[in-house]
C-alpha cells in the first residue's frame, strides 16, 4: 500500500525528485469530479501557515466571449468565505461541519457573468487559534470547482492570486468579558489603511498580490468526494453537498439613541438620512437600541476620520455595578461590556466596514476617538441573518399577552438556528441534543421546513464514539459527552418519525439507537438501576444540583438518570417495532418493565407520595417524578395526585426552563392540560421584564437567548389546540384542546399535506364548536371532553352541546 509517511524518510535530493515526478503523474492523470471535470487545487497563502490566524483575498479574472447559459460551480473552504462574481456576493459559507462532511455550495454563475473580463473573488478567514468551539479546521484554504471541463476554466489553482490582509486582527473574548462561559468567534479589529478598498471589482489592479500556493504530487489537496482518496486515507477535507438552504440575510436598523455623551447625537444616521459629525479631538459614547435582540453583522459608512478609532461593544442588555440585568428596558445606571469590534478609519471617503460574523445584541455601544480630522458617520445598521424558517404556524386566543409571547417564543427560536441549531447566539453557537429535540419540535410546528432538524440528528449520530454514547454538542472541535443527551437524542429520533413519514431515514439511526441503549444497559446493576456513570450526567441547572448533576448521578442509582433510559427505551420499541424487527422491541419492552419495576420498589416514598432522587436519599425533585409520570413508573391510580404535587410541592427541587418542557409534557399526558396555560405565568413575567427572547434560566440568567425556553409555542399547538400525530408519519391527527381559561383559541399547525387549521370557541364550561379544515388526504379523531368524533379531509365544524353526550357534525 502506498502512502507519503515512508517516503519523508529519503534522502531530500530522492525525496524532491518523488514528488516532482509524483506532480507530474498527478497532472498528467488528473482526477476527474462531478461531471468529468478536471479536480480543482485547494489554494492557500504561499506564507501563511494554515492554523494561523488569518484573513484572505483571493481573485481570478476570467475572459469569457459570451454569456454561457449556465455556469455551475462548486464552493468550499476552511474556516468560512464570502464569494463574490463582478462584485455581488453570491454564496456564502461553507454549511458547519466535520473534516470527514465537509459542506461544498453549488452555485451557477452565469446570471452574474458578462462577456469580456469577469473576476471571481473570495474573501476567506480562519479564526485561527480563537476560533469558535463549533468550528473544526484543516488548515486555510479555498477551492472553486467547475462542474464540467467547461466550467473547469474557473478551478482554484496557482493562477489565481491571494492577498493576507495584514489589516485584521482578533480581539480575543474570554469568559470574564462576557459573564459566563464563552465559545463563540472573536471580535475583530480592522485598520482600513491596511484593506484593499475595491478589490472585489474587476478593474482592481492586483499586480502586486501573491500567486496562489498549492498542494501537488501524490497526496494533492485537491477537490476529493468522501471516502475518495486513492488510498482510503482520511485525511483533508473530504466533500460532501450542502443539504440545508443559504442563511436569510436582510437590513435590520436601530430604533433608537438611548444615551450619548461628547457628541449631539441625532438619530438620521441611523438611517443613513444624514452624517452625524464627530469633531476632531474628541472622545463620544453612543448607545443604540435595536428594541428586541438580534443577529447581524454590524455596518459602518464612514468618510474622513483618519487616525480615529471606533469600537462597538454588543450586549443583550446593560448591567448594573451588581452585575444585575434588571428590566431590559432601562438602561439607567447600568453599563455595557461584552463582544467587540473596532474600526480603525483611514481618512478616505464612504468606507463601508462590514463585521466578518455576524453578533447578537440589544444595544451597542459606539465609542469614538478622534485624532485631527473630523469623522463623518453616515449610516450605522446590521444585517440580519438566521436559518430562513418562515412561520408556517399561527396562535390565536382572547388572552392577548400569548400573542406577545408567541412573538417572543419564535424569535428565540429563529435567533438560535443558523447552519445549525445554536444553544445560545451570543455565547456558544453550540447545537446540544438537550436544546436540539426542543428547538426541532417547535420548528416542526411552526415551519414546514425539516432539514435543520434532519441535519441535527444526522449530526449526533456522526458524533458517536466506539464506546456508544453521543456527544452532548457536535460539531465541536472539543468533544463534550453528556450521557443522558444521547438518550434525549433518541427521543428526537423518535419525535421526527411521528411527525415525518420518512422511515428510510430513520432505519439509519437503528445501529446509533442501539449502540447508546447498549452503553445505558452495560451501566445497569445488581439494584435493576442506572449504576455509577463517568462523563458529565448532566439532566437540569437546578441550583440545589451541582453543574446540573441530581443525586446519584455520577455515583449511582440516580431515579431521574433511571427513568430517563426508560424514557428512550420505550421510543426505540415503538420505532423497532414499526421498522418490523418485533424481537429488539419485545427485548427493549422488557428491559423498560424491569427498570420501571425496580424503580417503583426503590425509589418511591409512600409516606411524600413521591418518587425520591435517589432510593438511599429524602431528596426529591419535580425532575424525577416527571419522568416517573412521562414512563407510567408510577403505581396504578395515583397519576392525578402525582402531578398535583409536581406542580405545588415548593420543598421539591424545581425544574427550570430547560426541563420545564418536560414537566408540560407530564402535564398533559397526566390529563391535565386544561392547567397548562395558566403554569405560564413565568413567560408573562419575561415580558414584564423586558425581554424580547427567552432566557437560558430564571434570573439571574447568563443567555437571553436560549430557544429551549421556548417551547410554550409547540406547546399551545400541541396541548391548547391539541394537534398532535395519531400515529408515525403523522399519517393522521388527533386534535384533543386543553383550553383552561380560553373562551375562544384556534390557529394552524403546518403537515407535510398542507396545514391543520383549528377554530375553537366555549360555549360555558362544556360545549364547544369546533371549525377544522385539513388536507385532502389527511384523517383524524376531534376529542371534547371524552366525546370523539371523526375527522375527513377539508373543513367540517363540530358542536357539543353543554351537558351533553353527543355532537353535532356539519
Amino acid at each position: 500500500m502506498r502512502t507519503l509517511r515512508p517516503l519523508l524518510m529519503l534522502p531530500a535530493t530522492l525525496l524532491l525528485q518523488w514528488i516532482v515526478s509524483s506532480t507530474c503523474e498527478a497532472q498528467s492523470q488528473a482526477q476527474r469530479v462531478f461531471d468529468g471535470a478536471p479536480a480543482a487545487f485547494w489554494i492557500f497563502h504561499p506564507d501563511i501557515p494554515g492554523d494561523q490566524y488569518g484573513v484572505f483575498h483571493f481573485r481570478r479574472v476570467l475572459g469569457l466571449d459570451a454569456v454561457p447559459d449556465q455556469f455551475v460551480v462548486h464552493v468550499s473552504a476552511d474556516n468560512r468565505y464570502r464569494l463574490f462574481v463582478n462584485g455581488q456576493q453570491v454564496a456564502a459559507g461553507p454549511q458547519r461541519s466535520d473534516l470527514l462532511h465537509w459542506r461544498y455550495q453549488t452555485v451557477d454563475l452565469a446570471p452574474h457573468l458578462r462577456a469580456g473580463d469577469n473576476v471571481l473573488a473570495a474573501l476567506v478567514w480562519n479564526w485561527g487559534p480563537e476560533r469558535p468551539v463549533a468550528q473544526f479546521s484543516y488548515r486555510s484554504g479555498f477551492l472553486l470547482q467547475g462542474n464540467s471541463e467547461r466550467e473547469a476554466i474557473a478551478n482554484t489553482d496557482r493562477d489565481w492570486k491571494v492577498l493576507h490582509n495584514a489589516g485584521y486582527e482578533p480581539i480575543p473574548i474570554r469568559s470574564s468579558d462576557v459573564g459566563g462561559y464563552y465559545a463563540a468567534p472573536p471580535g475583530e479589529s480592522l485598520r482600513a489603511s491596511l484593506y484593499p478598498w475595491g478589490w472585489e471589482e474587476v478593474d482592481y489592479q492586483d499586480e502586486t498580490w501573491s500567486s496562489a500556493a498549492t498542494i501537488a504530487g501524490w497526496n494533492a489537496e485537491i477537490t476529493r468526494l468522501r471516502g475518495m482518496h486513492q488510498t482510503g486515507e482520511a485525511w483533508g477535507w473530504h466533500l460532501v453537498p450542502r443539504s440545508i438552504p443559504a442563511m436569510e440575510e436582510r437590513m435590520v436598523r436601530y430604533a433608537t439613541v438611548r444615551r450619548a455623551s461628547g457628541v449631539a447625537a441625532h438619530e438620521d444616521f441611523l438611517d443613513g438620512r444624514g452624517d452625524l459629525r464627530v469633531p476632531p479631538h474628541t472622545s463620544a459614547s453612543i448607545v443604540l437600541d435595536q428594541s428586541f435582540l438580534t443577529n447581524a453583522y454590524a455596518v459602518l459608512r464612514v468618510s474622513g476620520g483618519s487616525g480615529s478609532r471606533i469600537a462597538l461593544t454588543y450586549a443583550e442588555a446593560l448591567k448594573d455595578d451588581r452585575g444585575r440585568k434588571g428590566n431590559r428596558d432601562t438602561i439607567e445606571g447600568k453599563s455595557i461590556a461584552g463582544v467587540r469590534d473596532i474600526f480603525l478609519p483611514d481618512g478616505g471617503a464612504d468606507r463601508r466596514f462590514q463585521t466578518l460574523w455576524f453578533r447578537t445584541y440589544r444595544y451597542v455601544q459606539m465609542d469614538i476617538e478622534t485624532a485631527e480630522e473630523p469623522l463623518h458617520i453616515h449610516d450605522v445598521h446590521g444585517i440580519f441573518t438566521a436559518y430562513p424558517f418562515e412561520m408556517r404556524a399561527r396562535f390565536v386566543s382572547d388572552v392577548p399577552w400569548l400573542s406577545d409571547m408567541w412573538e417572543v417564543n419564535w424569535r428565540a427560536l429563529r435567533l438560535c438556528a443558523f447552519e445549525t441549531y445554536f444553544d445560545t447566539p451570543y455565547y456558544e453557537q453550540l447545537q446540544y441534543v438537550g436544546d436540539t429535540r426542543i428547538q426541532a419540535l417547535i420548528s416542526l410546528y411552526m415551519s414546514d421546513d425539516d432539514r435543520l432538524v434532519r441535519q441535527a440528528i444526522s449530526h449526533f449520530d456522526l458524533s458517536r464514539i466506539p464506546e456508544g454514547i453521543t456527544a452532548s454538542r457536535y460539531p465541536s472541535d472539543l468533544g463534550q459527552y453528556i450521557p443522558t443527551f444521547s438518550l434525549i437524542w433518541i427521543a428526537m429520533v423518535h419525535d421526527y418519525w411521528m411527525h415525518r413519514d420518512d422511515a428510510q431515514f430513520v432505519r439509519r439511526f437503528l445501529p446509533g439507537i442501539r449502540s447508546v441503549l447498549s452503553w445505558f444497559e452495560r451501566h445497569l446493576d445488581g439494584t435493576g438501576m442506572v449504576g455509577p456513570l463517568n462523563w458529565w450526567p448532566f439532566v437540569d441547572w437546578a441550583d440545589e444540583w451541582e453543574t446540573g448533576v441530581p443525586p446519584g448521578g455520577r455515583d449511582g442509582h440516580s431515579t431521574v438518570i433511571t427513568l430517563q433510559f426508560v424514557y428512550a427505551l420505550d421510543r426505540a420499541a415503538e420505532i423497532e417495532r414499526a421498522l418490523g424487527l418485533v424481537s429488539e422491541a419485545d427485548r427493549y419492552h422488557a428491559l423498560a418493565d424491569s427498570i420501571r419495576a425496580a424503580v417503583r420498589r426503590l425509589a418511591w416514598d409512600a409516606e411524600r407520595g413521591l418518587f425520591r432522587d435517589a432510593p438511599d436519599q429524602r431528596r426529591f425533585s419535580q425532575q424525577t417524578n416527571t419522568m416517573a409520570l412521562l414512563v407510567d413508573a408510577h403505581a396504578a391510580g395515583v397519576q392525578h395526585q402525582l402531578m398535583e404535587r409536581i406542580l405545588t410541592d415548593t420543598t421539591l427541587t424545581q425544574a427550570t426552563y430547560y426541563f420545564g418542557y418536560y414537566v408540560l409534557e407530564a402535564l398533559a399526558r397526566a390529563g391535565l392540560g386544561d392547567r397548562y396555560v395558566e403554569q405560564l405565568e413565568p413567560w408573562r413575567t419575561m415580558l414584564a421584564m423586558g425581554l424580547t427572547t427567552t432566557p437560558e434560566r430564571p434570573e439571574p440568567t447568563r443567555s437571553d437567548s436560549h430557544a429551549w425556553s421556548a417551547h410554550p409555542n409547540y406547546g399551545l399547538l400541541a396541548t391548547v389546540l391539541g394537534i398532535r400525530p395519531a400515529e408515525p408519519g403523522f399519517r393522521t391527527v388527533r386534535i384533543a384542546p386543553q383550553l383552561g381559561p380560553l373562551r375562544v383559541a384556534g390557529g394552524t399547525v403546518p403537515h407535510p399535506l398542507g396545514s391543520i387549521d383549528v377554530a375553537l370557541v366555549r360555549h360555558g364550561d362544556e360545549g364547544l364548536t369546533a371549525t377544522v379544515a385539513l388536507p385532502t388526504d389527511l384523517r383524524g379523531v376531534f376529542e371534547w371532553r371524552g366525546e370523539q368524533r371523526v375527522l375527513q379531509g377539508g373543513e367540517q365544524t363540530i358542536t357539543f352541546q353543554a351537558g351533553s353526550s353527543g355532537g353535532q357534525d356539519e
